[in-house]
């Protein structure tokens, strides 16, 4: 029984060293997001905040030297006269806040779209206002008092600004996995080869699987702004809400590329599936689909920009939530179908009918 023993592990042990799959999924997968988490929630130090001062503000001006050259560390500072710019600069997220002083109330001007950003500065303004009152500790009445104010509508709710980003996100699953599948599961069982031989043409077989991919998607975001719209969440959408739909498409077609470069390389179900978690659950840690990226190592964040789904989780975000004008999408739209393009292209290169 002990020599059973001893030789069925030894074979169970080769047969998991040999399985290339069963390794990834077991030590390296897991390793992967170690590494990606480990990098994005190391301790960057303090984060360093760019706000917007309107006018001026006595409670930064009255600031001794060193406190400054503290706050320094933590705050960019910019001053503007022009308060309108300033508070929609701040609502398109150019700053993290905007600050002004009406008599003895610092009022901090803040977006709802960015909870990270906005705390950390109202946190730090706080201790200012603070040790402002400090100073004049013989008053009765503290000489100075914050007013946070959101720059966007009051009534709006959490549920506005997570929508864009799960909706990416489940835009990049949907269309990299289609892609990936169909190609490998029609391969293996060689419908490919029978419409190669068929009547069909090859731009009608490509039109019909992205008009198809483009429907889904399509599908996915009216299901999701549909139950997000439903009175439990609130969801309330800008008047240009309706350019996320080019936004989309064209994000179907990016992340469609990505699923026909893994398609051409896998040669299961199983392998294209594995190669698409590989690609999309990393990217959508790294594109601030799950939460924002503002305390990431600057590496991280500038990885991030060379990444679809970022562009795209942004541009949605703008026209759906922040109001911004349609043209504000045009460069995220370009981006997305210059990568469509480019990895489309390297995808029809390593394209094969058959597995041989």
């Amino acid at each position: 029984m002990s020599r059973g023993l001893v030789s069925l592990s030894r074979a169970m042990t080769l047969g998991f060293i040999r399985d290339r799959m069963a390794l990834f999924f077991t030590i390296l997968f897991p390793l992967m997001f170690l590494v990606l988490f480990g990098g994005l929630l190391k301790d960057p130090g303090t984060s360093r905040s760019d706000i917007v001062e309107i006018g001026s503000v006595a409670v930064f001006d009255q600031m001794p030297a060193e406190a400054k050259a503290q706050l320094d560390q933590v705050l960019k500072i910019d001053k503007s006269g022009d308060r309108d710019t300033s508070l929609e600069k701040v609502r398109k997220g150019d700053y993290a806040a905007a600050v002004e002083q009406q008599g003895s109330t610092v009022i901090m001007h803040y977006s709802a779209t960015d909870q990270v950003k906005s705390g950390i500065v109202r946190g730090v303004l706080g201790s200012i206002v603070q040790d402002a009152n400090l100073v004049s500790a013989g008053v009765t009445v503290p000489a100075y008092r914050l007013d946070a104010q959101q720059v966007e509508d009051d009534s709006l709710k959490t549920i506005q600004f997570i929508t864009p980003g799960i909706l990416g996100w489940a835009i990049a699953v949907g269309a990299t996995f289609g892609a990936a599948l169909t190609l490998v599961t029609w391969r293996q069982k060689k419908i490919l080869r029978r419409l190669r031989l068929s009547p069909v043409r090859t731009p009608t077989l490509i039109g019909a699987r992205v008009g198809v991919s483009i429907g889904v998607a399509l599908l996915q975001m009216a299901i999701f702004i549909g139950i997000a719209s439903l009175p439990y969440f609130g969801l309330k959408l800008s008047d240009n809400w309706w350019m996320a739909i080019p936004l989309i498409v064209a994000a179907t077609l990016a992340f469609m590329s990505i699923g026909l470069l893994a398609g051409s390389f896998a040669k299961t179900p199983e392998a294209a599936s594995a190669i698409a978690n590989l690609v999309v659950l990393p990217m959508a840690f790294l594109s601030g689909s799950f939460f924002p990226l503002d305390n990431a190592p600057s590496w991280v964040k500038t990885v991030s920009q060379a990444l679809p789904l970022k562009h795209l989780n942004d541009a949605m975000l703008d026209v759906m939530v922040r109001g911004q004008g349609p043209g504000s999408a045009l460069p995220a739209i370009g981006l997305l179908v210059g990568f469509a393009l480019v990895v489309g292209t390297i995808a029809a290169f390593l394209f094969r009918w058959d597995d041989v």
